[in-house]
């Protein structure tokens, strides 16, 4: 270790000759991007999943059919734990002389443990947050139960022997789930009411609900103990399970913060790199200087990667500190902006900070450093001998493997590790060839131009080397930021296309086939817009490839054994809308000569079914059977009427069954649901405003999330870039400082100056557009499962932004020429 004071000594010299600034500068931003990002993106994620987990009343949920005792119960009681629970099942509820079956849920005091309800005290009055529970002696009823019960705040409700007082309409509900087939008027009662109304006896249907919530640590305790101890008919739930629209919502930012991450790793290399490159050029003479006085090439090795290991420490910790405190600021806006309290900080985001850092610095760094062990003695008098460095190569592969692995760390799905792998090996080699291109193409006009415009464009020739370094670095750092931008504007976009401001709010259910064109005319009426009826008939599985079909074919608390053993709800389409779309077989046309049917992906994938399965349903004694011709992916967000199971047209004619519809209820039709069901009794009608609401919150509250992400990475990203600019301006800065010296004007040298940045900036921005383009497409179609969308004046956009990036950032680094003395210049390099 005779070298480690050296390296020390001569870090310290670089240091205050200003030699490693900039790469510790770079260096130091490289980490301070990554580990930002990861700061805001661990403390968004975790805040967003505690607000996400309001949907379901608490952390995790434990459903069973008979009551939770035993272990469970014991888990539920561990430190930093709380835990309440609820009841819920059908009964007969009566409100003056109106009668009607219910859909009760007794609750325990303390709940909910995360979220709140939503209550009126009066119809049509201001809406409050509950405190709590209903009062023993009183119940909520929820508005479009109250409505089709004819309630009002203030009536006695009757519930089995019980008389209680309805205290107020629940407009939202912490734990509302959007069930087509629940649409019974909700009733919410304390838990202690349940005793005297006499309705829990042997073999009443009760769904039973274990409700957890505490510190993060504590709930996964929970919830991996809980999983073991799960037994018949009991099941583990989380918000993002229970949710698909939320699930999917919490995936893709999930996606685009880890794209955001591998955005700013990218950055980090370009940087670095460039950086290490100038650092290297640096320390030629003195390490032949070295030679000369008999250094050995393992000495020379021992200081200069020493010196690079104590850098990467020393700008990694810089890195690092700095990003905490950036950090608190953005959080500090992020919490008052989302309204939450975002959890402290963790120690993961900045342990990837400093493997970043290290990782970069050993790909990128130490390959132009090892090189400085085989400069020739004769390099002292001859300049133009350089290095040649084998070994480098192999320290370079081993430092672009580990960073190749980071990215798929970072990425957190292999799909888009890929892509993004794939993007950059790609991008590369085309500006690399077009930067080649550029110069041979320059070098062939350049005698046809006059002036500060022909010495700009002869330098791009010149340095060939230096030029093809700096438009792959440009334009690698372009098409990184340029594909967040893509990304982040079709992931913006979808979220506020998926749920318009007309989504359907009322569902209804149980329209009679001999009611269809009557309950049209009275939906015109009211001012709605014509609706589509689509055929609902309930089925159980019974075969499948002709063997006898139950949930015993999946294993225990499986999603397949769940679907298997629930009642399915068949429908036919002729033609499909735009929410679904056939990823595998194909559609129907026109009505085929045997029923066919189209299964939604993810359903086929928990049974187990595929193209070409034959499978048979029993639907109210009769069998109904078909052979599978297509899958389909369904947009679960657009939230209108859609099925896991289609049937071709035609083929369940015959079969009993009703119809459902999606319809868009203006705000001033408070009485809309009364009347309907004055008018036709039989029908049910589900509000799903409130679970909009909620939906639409934790929609707002994640792209909250991504732009401040967005904008954080974009920032970090422009000033990496300008670092890997500054990191190759020595040749300028000497060139310019000779023809100041030779009396060449301010104003001839930034012209000069400008042509030369000006064709770097043109090709890196057209070539980092396209390939984002390209880039975004398969990271849109394959990662984020969204439609992918030319957007050309984006791209557009992006190339100009490439032009202004290396004008601005060369023209900036390169000022001392004009504003320092030729003799400083030429004296410092």
């Amino acid at each position: 270790m005779s070298w480690l004071p050296l390296a020390w000594r001569q870090l310290r010299r670089d240091l205050a000759s200003g030699d490693v600034r900039i790469l510790l500068a770079a260096l130091v931003l490289a980490v301070t991007a990554v580990c930002s990002v990861g700061f805001v993106t661990d403390r968004a994620e975790r805040a967003l999943a505690l607000e996400a987990n309001r949907l379901l009343g608490g952390d995790v949920v434990v459903r069973a059919d008979a009551p939770i005792e035993g272990t469970l119960r014991e888990l539920a009681d561990a430190p930093g734990l709380d835990r309440t629970e609820t009841w819920s099942f059908p009964s007969m509820v009566r409100v003056g002389e109106a009668l009607r079956l219910g859909d009760l849920k007794a609750m325990a005091e303390g709940f909910p443990l995360r979220g709140s309800f939503l209550v009126q005290t009066r119809a049509g009055g201001p809406e409050t947050v509950a405190d709590g529970v209903p009062e023993p002696g009183t119940v909520w009823i929820s508005r479009a139960g109250a409505d089709a019960l004819d309630a009002r705040v203030g009536d006695l409700v009757g519930i089995g022997n019980s008389q209680l007082r309805l205290a107020a309409l629940v407009v939202q509900e912490p734990d509302a789930a959007l069930d087509y087939f629940n649409t019974a008027p909700r009733v919410f009662l304390n838990l202690d009411d349940v005793p005297a109304t006499g309705l829990v006896q042997p073999g009443s249907r009760i769904a039973y609900r274990l409700v957890i919530a505490g510190e993060a640590a504590a709930v996964d305790r929970f919830a991996a103990a809980a999983r073991d101890q799960l037994g018949r008919g009991q099941r583990l739930e989380t918000a993002a399970e229970a949710r698909p629209e939320i699930r999917r919502a919490l995936d893709r930012a999930d996606r685009f913060l880890g794209l955001a991450a591998l955005v700013s790793v990218v950055l980090a290399a370009v940087a670095v790199a460039m950086a290490a490159r100038r650092h290297s050029a640096r320390h030629l003479q003195g390490a032949a200087v070295m030679r000369c006085l008999g250094a050995r090439q393992s000495t020379l090795v021992g200081i200069h990667v020493g010196e690079l290991a104590l850098l990467g420490l020393l700008g990694s910790g810089m890195g690092v500190a700095i990003a905490y405190g950036l950090q608190w600021f953005v959080a500090d806006w992020l919490s008052s902006a989302l309204k939450l309290d975002l959890p402290a900080a963790g120690l993961v985001p900045a342990l990837e900070g400093l493997g970043v850092g290290l990782a970069v610095l050993l790909a990128f760094g130490v390959p132009p450093v090892l090189a400085l062990r085989r400069v020739p003695a004769l390099r002292v008098l001859r300049r133009d001998l350089d290095p040649t460095e084998p070994a480098a190569w192999v320290v370079g592969l081993a430092g672009l493997a580990g960073l190749s692995t980071l990215l798929w760390w970072k990425a957190g799905s292999a799909a888009l590790g890929t892509a993004m792998l794939v993007g950059i090996l790609a991008t590369v080699a085309v500006l690399a060839l077009l930067a080649w291109a550029l110069i041979v193409l320059v070098r062939r006009l350049r005698t046809r131009l006059r002036g500060p415009w022909r010495y700009g464009l002869a330098n791009v020739s010149r340095r060939a080397g230096a030029s093809i370094a700096q438009v792959s670095a440009l334009g690698l750092g372009l098409m990184a930021l340029l594909l967040l931008t893509f990304v982040r504007t079709d992931l913006l976009d979808r979220w506020r296309d998926a749920m318009p401001a007309d989504a359907p709010n009322r569902f209804i259910i149980n329209v009679q086939p001999d009611q269809v064109a009557s309950v049209r005319g009275f939906l015109a009426e009211q001012g709605v817009s014509e609706p589509e009826l689509y055929p609902m008939i309930r089925a159980r599985l019974t075969e499948y490839n002709g063997q006898p079909a139950s949930g015993e074919m999946y294993p225990e608390n499986s999603r397949g054994r769940r679907m298997a053993e629930r009642e399915f709800n068949l429908s036919e389409m002729a033609a499909l809308r735009e929410d679904n779309v056939v990823t595998a077989g194909t559609f129907w046309t026109g009505v085929p000569a045997s029923p066919e049917l189209s299964v939604e992906e993810e359903f086929a994938e928990s049974l187990g079914w595929k193209i070409g399965d034959e499978v048979a349903f029993d639907i109210a004694g009769a069998r109904y059977a078909g052979r599978i011709t297509s899958l389909r992916r369904v947009d679960w967000e657009s939230f209108r009427p859609n099925f896991f199971v289609l049937g071709s047209p035609g083929s369940l004619e015959g079969y009993s069954g009703s119809f459902i519809t999606a319809v868009k209820v203006p705000p001033e039709r408070t009485r809309f649901t009364a009347e309907l069901v004055s008018a036709y009794p039989n029908l049910s009608v589900v509000d799903i405003d409130a679970v909009l609401a909620q939906v639409r919150s934790t929609v707002d509250q994640v792209s909250l999330v991504v732009e401040a992400v967005f904008g954080f990475s974009l920032l970090a990203g422009v000033l990496v870039l300008l670092a890997a600019v500054s990191a190759s301006q020595d040749e300028r800065l000497l060139e310019g400082g000779v023809m100041r010296v030779l009396g060449g004007s301010s104003r001839q040298l930034r012209l000069a100056q400008a042509s030369e940045f000006a064709a770097i900036g043109l090709l890196s921005g057209v070539v980092a557009a396209i390939a984002a383009s390209v880039l975004a497409g398969v990271v849109a179609s394959q990662v984020f499962e969204l439609p992918w969308r030319v957007d050309v004046g984006l791209a557009a956009t992006g190339a100009a932004a490439g032009l202004l990036a290396a004008l601005v950032a060369g023209l900036w680094a390169t000022r001392r020429i004009i504003s320092a003395p030729p003799s400083v210049t030429l004296r410092e390099l």
